[in-house]
């Protein structure tokens, strides 16, 4: 079980250089090359972050990106959203039947703790706090 996949660590990554970088925009060349991120993969998970609302893309010469919400409103837990869907680490499914057992497991009721202490910590993990700590 991967809990941040690549394209979220991409998106992570991606928004921490922009957040920290001192131009307007930056140039997806830009954050290929220092990234070393395959290019046409960036441009994907950018244009996702554009849709989103959290990017704003400006075309042509001299084009590029910037945040288009503060860095300390851009959180660790949205992104996995945007790139993952929700999370669940438990999904008590068989051969996708929901367990029978689902309301009266004392594991689940553990695993629900586990996870709502994971989505809290992810949603207290803004950009800025990242930049800032530098992780």
């Amino acid at each position: 079980m991967k809990l941040i996949t690549r394209d979220t660590d991409y998106a992570i990554r991606a928004l921490c250089f922009i957040a920290q970088s001192k131009n307007d925009k930056v140039s997806a060349r830009e954050l290929v090359k220092t990234l070393r991120v395959p290019k046409a993969f960036l441009r994907k998970i950018l244009q996702i972050l554009n849709k989103k609302g959290v990017l704003k893309s400006y075309k042509g010469q001299g084009g590029g990106f910037n945040l288009a919400i503060p860095a300390t409103r851009i959180f660790l837990l949205d992104l996995m959203k945007i790139f993952q869907g929700p999370l669940e680490l438990n999904q008590c499914t068989f051969k996708r039947v929901v367990c029978r057992d689902v309301k009266f497991c004392l594991v689940k009721k553990k695993i629900d703790n586990i996870q709502r202490l994971v989505m809290q910590e992810l949603h207290n993990i803004s950009i800025a706090a990242l930049v800032e700590k530098g992780g």
